[in-house]
Parts: structure tokens; sequence; C-alpha cells
């Protein structure tokens, strides 16, 4: 079994108790500075509420700048909720915030750098590919990272608007989840909120979408979603996916006879030697995600649940 050749990563599950390494708040003009003057050239990515750059501190760290748009609505909600979330807690497949900059009219979270970009990326660019193995490891990451943020602190978080683009991969191609915009903290006892925050359509849980109940089986859905992408490369907002038909339905149809039909066909090539191992390892995860993305909340799987599947 493919599933069980994988090298496992030590304590994958387990929070990171080590800090980042320590930084006194950065001013405006060190962040300037650090990022040459908030250039194009040195753009990582775009968000509802943010644009990200990559910059240089004085002691050489590489970093990633997000300036959030404070002109838009949301803005200092989404700065606030991602400073409260990010200061406490700690997991080797979280972000880490290093710092932040924060005056009346500017506000910027200064977050660890990761030099391989997002999960999307390496989904959708021409010259860059992800093995089963890869792909495999990667969404180990994002479970253990979302079993922590549901069973590992104090207070369940739901992060809500977990999706490839929000998969950040450092240099030894390790998963971080990132993006703690909209996240929702529950409180002691409380199983559920509502909110009219909407997250990515296609990623979103039927309950958030139409009544916008939060729960950490929201959670548990979009990560469904997301490993239906990640080992179809296909996107759930594509073209196809049209009336009935959604990314979650097309699977299921093909499940299980027909599930070389929508597996990425990079993924198993004709004349692998180890195309019957590859393709029982496939069967395993879309069994997984399908039990994920379950229309009933209370019928997902749990997150912890899904991780020691995995």
């Amino acid at each position: 079994m493919v599933l069980r050749l994988r090298k496992r990563k030590k304590n994958a599950g387990q929070a990171d108790v080590s800090l980042a390494k320590g930084h006194e708040r950065i001013s405006y003009y060190e962040l300037e500075q650090a990022t040459e003057g908030f250039n194009e050239s040195n753009l990582l990515g775009k968000g509802s509420f943010s644009i990200v750059y990559k910059g240089i501190l004085k002691d050489g760290t590489f970093f990633a700048a997000k300036v959030f748009n404070v002109q838009q609505e949301g803005a200092f909600k989404s700065f606030d909720t991602e400073c409260e979330i990010l200061r406490n807690l700690r997991h080797r497949n979280l972000t880490k915030i290093i710092t932040s900059c924060s005056n009346l009219d500017f506000k910027a979270l200064v977050l660890e750098y990761m030099p391989n970009g997002t999960l999307y990326r390496w989904l959708y660019s021409h010259n860059l590919f992800l093995n089963l193995l890869q792909r495999l490891d990667i969404m180990i990451d994002v479970a253990s990272a979302m079993n922590y943020l549901h069973n590992g602190y104090s207070t369940p978080v739901v992060h809500c608007d977990l999706k490839p683009s929000n998969v950040l991969l450092n240099q030894e191609m390790i998963g971080h989840v990132s993006d703690f915009g909209i996240a929702k903290l529950l409180g002691e006892g409380e199983g559920f909120v509502q909110t009219r925050t909407i997250a990515t359509i296609g990623y979103i849980a039927p309950e958030y979408g139409q009544d916008g109940i939060v729960s950490t089986r929201c959670d548990v859905y979009s990560f469904g979603i997301l490993m239906i992408e990640t080992f179809t490369r296909t996107r759930p907002s594509d073209e196809i996916f049209t009336g009935e038909l959604s990314i979650q339905s097309w699977v299921s149809d093909s499940f299980p006879s027909g599930i070389h039909k929508v597996a990425d066909s990079n993924l198993i090539q004709p004349g692998d030697e180890q195309i019957d191992a590859k393709m029982q390892c496939l069967l395993s995860l879309v069994e997984l995600a399908l039990s994920c993305t379950v229309v009933i909340p209370d019928a997902r799987i749990s997150m912890e649940d899904a991780l020691s599947t995995l």
C-alpha cells in the first residue's frame, strides 16, 4: 500500500512549541525599506483584504508582509482576527507571525516566508509537478493543522476559508495553513456561530453558504473539497460544474469503478509498474474526501478521524 510506504513525518500532528525568532514590532519605514517601497517585483499575492509582498529584515531573514487595505470594509476586523489567532497558536503546519506594523492608517503582518509558494501554484503551473506521495504528505500537513485548530487549542478555531491558495509550502515542501482573516473562535460549549461573512464559493459547506452557520464541520467539508481538487487537479469552479453537477457529485458518481476517469492523469500513467498500488491509494483518498463532504454536517467525519485515516 502506497499509504503505508510513504515516509511518515516525525510528530506530524503535534504542536510546535518553539516560537519564531523574537522580533520587536517593525515600523512602517522599516517595512517600506525591506520591501523596496512595496515594489510590484516583490508581490507574492493578493487576497480579499490584503496584498502580500516579499521582504528582507536587517538580520537577513526573508519574510512575507501582508499589507491590509484599510480603505476596504472588513479589513480592520480581518487584521485584528488574524493577529489574535496567530499570536496564540503554535503548530508546525501553521504560518508563523514574526511581528506586526500597526498605526491609524496602516496595518500589516510580518509572516514567515514560504519559498515554494502555494499549493494552487503547484497544482496548476505547467512547469511544476507534485507526485502522489507529495500530495498525500501535504494533505497530512493540512489535516494536522486543522485538527490542532479544532482540538489542540483551548478554544476551537474554525478557519472558514481552506483552499489551495491558502496552503503554503516551505523549502522542504511542508504544507502550512495560512490566512485567518475570516476565522471564527467558538466559545466554550459553543458548537457553532452564525456569520454574514461568506468564504470562497466552491469550498464552502452548504449550511455555511445557505444559513451562515459556521462550525468545525465546515472546515471538514472544505478539506474534503481540497482533497478532491488536489488529486483530480480540477477546480470546484470549473465550467464543467453547472446546474446540479458539483465537483463532489462528479467524483461521487465516478466512485469507485470510474475513479481513473476523474483522477489527475499525471498521477497514473499507462505502463507504470505501481499503477495498481496508486489506484488503491487514490480510492482510499477519494473515499475519505467523500466522507468529509456529506451534505449533513453531523454525518461528516471529524478532522481528528480524517487525520488518523490519512
